[in-house]
């Protein structure tokens, strides 16, 4: 029996134009001789669609298109998808309306529907809010073939693989009798991540001696990257099949009937070889969905000279092309000759157009306006701040005059302890590097000019500087940029606490300081735009913490 995969890139809430997509991809598969097509987790609507669910009218218009969807299906395939179905017992207390499910189309007809068990409510994930979770073991039959059905969490709560369990209960262990196993998945990019979903399912496939295939979600929306990667697996925990990863995708695999297992009809697409191939491609997704998506066709953005800007640049001209790139040097009187000449060379070198804009005038204008209120005080951070406000409106005068996307350029190691500028250099529609720690700028743009130099040589030598007065360099404000990360790393995504973090040879004031900087910078992080999320923990919809807090300030 031949089956496809297909890794599709919805729009949230555009049902019309995901099932325009969806009918084209059945079409294809259907012409190929598959009796079975896979879709990923919430195909229909697009994976998250948030408190969109808590529109009637939302959840209406998904199940009238679904019951079309199915009439007009061709009679020789049958299709899994996954979809929002209304929960009839949702007037009991405590259950929520909706179930996220897999629909099972025959025949001109939705046949059956199977709905998520397990309901993930960390990090990025909030299910619970909207879902009752399944209460039974899924299963269908094509002939003498029985496929059991998991959708996404499902798989994730082995004890034998994990070590421990999350939910009460293991979806898999109730479906011993299947012959095949299908997950439906929108699982978000992590870097890294796809080494633990093939790990994972080929353990579970040796585990249970069952083959396995999982499709996902591929696609940027909002601040979640949907990297694709769907594969299979044979009972003996191969993967026989992989889609490409940050890109539509419609595999096939053979399931025999004989030998219950999945066979390959096609080599599986390589995996990316290099850390920082995948993050670049990953960032580049971002970049492309988030602006296509929400009606960009033109990105700009401030040139520094700087490696953070560099990279941004880099990265929009990859997703845009250069032609819909716009660049903007705005040179105060303590921006360096070479600051310039950089930005300018690494213009040329993208070959991206270039406006400059000098802020002198406007800030001797900023001085004398202030000078009745200022004049007994000294130069401090407030007329450093005024710089990059200034290059801030400038840029959304830009972006708002010829409607363009406003790329934010600021990192994570900037974004945590707050060396940023409220309504200045965090101005923007999309923070592009906003979860790559500056160590790991520095590391990806070594990999752009691996073939030829695209970021200038003395971008990456200079020591970093925001430029806002005489010499200025991070390091008079901030720790070492490998030693702060370090200490990022430890403190946000493995939760150590200063002591823990002692250990690894930090010295207690670093510690003390970059904690108390992460605490008093919340508010900013609170009024940042969207940043692209490529870790396990990112400053966006998984980032949960006060900003009226005095825990280690």
């Amino acid at each position: 029996m031949k089956i496809a995969i297909a890794q599709l890139n919805p729009i949230i809430g555009d049902i019309d134009y995901n099932l325009h997509k969806i009918r084209h991809t059945v079409s294809l598969a259907s012409r190929q001789g598959a009796k079975l097509l896979l879709f990923p987790e919430l195909s229909i609507c697009g994976y998250p669609p948030k408190d969109l669910l808590f529109y009637n009218s939302f959840i209406e218009k998904i199940n009238s298109s679904l019951h079309k969807f199915a009439q007009e299906a061709p009679p020789e395939i049958q299709v899994l998808i996954g979809t929002v179905t209304p929960n009839p017992s949702a007037s009991i207390q405590g259950e929520k309306p909706l179930y996220n499910s897999a629909a099972l189309l025959a025949n001109g007809e939705i046949k059956q529907l199977f709905h998520k068990r397990l309901l993930p409510t960390y990090d990025v994930f909030e299910e619970a809010r909207y879902f009752s979770p399944g209460n039974r073991a899924n299963y269908f039959n094509i002939d003498d073939l029985k496929i059991g059905v998991t959708i996404c969490e499902d798989l994730w709560n082995d004890e034998s693989f994990w070590g421990k369990k999350n939910y009460p209960v293991n979806p898999l262990e109730d479906l011993l009798e299947a012959d095949l196993i299908i997950n439906l998945s929108a699982s978000p990019y992590v870097c890294g991540k796809q080494k633990i979903r093939e790990e994972m399912l080929s353990h579970l496939a040796r585990n249970y001696n069952k083959p396995i295939i999982y499709v996902n979600q591929v696609g940027g929306n909002d601040d979640l990257i949907f990297d694709g990667y769907s594969f299979s697996v044979n009972k003996s925990g191969e993967i026989i099949a992989r889609a490409k990863p940050f890109a539509e995708d419609l595999i096939y695999v053979e399931y025999s009937l004989g030998k219950k297992d999945l066979f390959p009809l096609s080599p599986p697409h390589p995996l990316y070889q290099q850390e920082e191939e995948e993050i670049y491609n990953a960032l580049v997704l971002g970049v492309k969905d988030y602006a296509h998506k929400c009606g960009f066709s033109k990105a700009v953005l401030g040139l520094s000279g700087g490696i953070d800007s560099s990279l941004v640049a880099t990265i929009a001209v990859s997703a845009l092309g250069k032609e819909n790139v716009l660049g903007v040097l705005m040179p105060s009187p303590y921006s360096s000759q070479h600051s310039i000449s950089d930005a300018q060379q690494l213009a040329n070198n993208l070959g991206i157009k270039t406006e400059i804009l000098p802020i002198q005038g406007v800030m001797k204008a900023y001085d004398e306006i202030l000078y009745p209120l200022f004049k007994d005080t000294e130069f401090g951070i407030a007329e450093e701040n005024l710089q990059s406000r200034i290059r801030g409106t400038l840029l959304m005068a830009i972006a708002n005059k010829f409607g363009y996307l406003l790329l934010s350029t600021g990192n994570k190691s900037e974004m945590a302890v707050g060396y940023c500028t409220l309504y200045g250099d965090m101005n923007g529609g999309l923070a592009v590097i906003a979860d790559l720690p500056k160590t790991k700028v520095y590391s990806l743009c070594k990999w752009i000019n691996r073939n030829q130099e695209i970021i200038p040589e003395n971008t990456l030598v200079k020591p970093p500087s925001a430029e806002l007065r005489p010499n200025q360099k991070d390091e008079d404000t901030l720790p070492p940029y490998n030693i702060l990360d370090d200490i990022l790393e430890r403190y946000i995504h493995l939760r150590q606490s200063p002591e823990e973090i002692a250990k690894a040879g930090h010295s207690h004031e670093n510690i003390q300081k970059v904690i108390t900087m992460i605490a008093m910078a919340e508010f900013k992080r609170k009024q940042a735009p969207p940043g692209l999320k490529i870790t396990d923990k990112a400053f966006g919809t998984g980032w949960k913490m006060p900003i009226a807090s005095r825990w280690y300030k």
